[in-house]
């Protein structure tokens, strides 16, 4: 295991290129705004899930770190980036675990949400409008990055690997999340969450966006980073739970990489 410490940021360089983030996608996140804290909303299936990724991160961070998850802030010491963060449901919990963390989005308005959210519940978690691209230019660097359900929305997903993966400190991790492109995501990341179901607003996703693993294991290995755990989260409709399932990676998944 590694010890870890609060990385500082580096000397910035400028990157030239265009926006990775599509201008069609963050109106559609911007449009939902309001509804990223009604439980009842758009944004449901986010807060179902969370409790898996927060767990896939805990297990990844314990195994890769020298930290002690039963403490009560487990985290205290290192800083997160949650990279595409909307409204801020990743990043409240992961700053109530101690960690110092920066939510950084395209979308003005789920910045807005996620700064008033977090004021009311007395969480200090550092919100900026931006993106990848931005960030690598001024040199920033943190101990965890977290890159969830943002890939499949990017206009170029090697282009904004190779930024994210120059955000992570020396030491440090990256957790990925996105949605398998298999015949299964089809029928139930689309068909079954967006038009039988009805969790997500249709038109979310766009099935031909979505990364195969080999495919993420393969932009990560050209940017020097290896994956270092991979599970699939799924839905136990017998428990009604999400759940992760490292033999199940049809759909949805996590991966945790770091720099070889």
């Amino acid at each position: 295991m590694k010890a870890l410490s609060m990385p500082r940021k580096t000397a910035s360089h400028k990157v030239s290129r265009p926006a990775s983030a599509l201008r069609e996608e963050v109106a559609k996140f911007d449009a939902l705004a309001a509804s990223w804290w009604d439980e009842d909303g758009p944004m449901q299936p986010l807060h179902r899930v969370n409790p898996a990724r927060l767990e896939f991160i805990r297990e990844a961070v314990a195994g890769h770190v020298n930290l002690d998850p039963a403490r009560r802030q487990p985290y205290k010491g290192l800083s997160f980036l949650d990279l595409g963060c909307g409204g801020g449901i990743l990043a409240e919990p992961l700053a109530r675990l101690g960690a110092a963390v920066t939510g950084v989005d395209a979308a003005p308005e789920a910045i807005r949400a996620a700064r008033a959210h977090a004021a009311g519940a007395g969480l200090r978690v550092d919100y900026r409008q931006g993106s990848a691209e931005q960030l690598r230019a001024a040199g920033e660097k943190f101990s965890c990055v977290c890159a969830l359900e943002i890939i499949e929305h990017v206009a170029d997903p090697a282009e904004f690997l190779r930024d994210v993966t120059h955000l992570v400190a020396p030491g440090g991790l990256l957790i990925v999340s996105t949605l398998n492109r298999t015949a299964k995501s089809l029928v139930l990341g689309i068909g079954a969450a967006e038009y039988l179901l009805g969790w997500v607003p249709r038109g979310t996703h766009d099935w031909r966006k979505f990364v195969k693993p080999s495919e993420l294991g393969a932009m990560l290995r050209s940017d020097g980073f290896g994956v270092k755990k991979i599970s699939g989260l799924v839905f136990d409709p017998l428990k009604d739970i999400f759940r992760l399932d490292e033999r199940d990676v049809a759909v949805n998944y996590l991966v945790a990489a770091a720099e070889n």
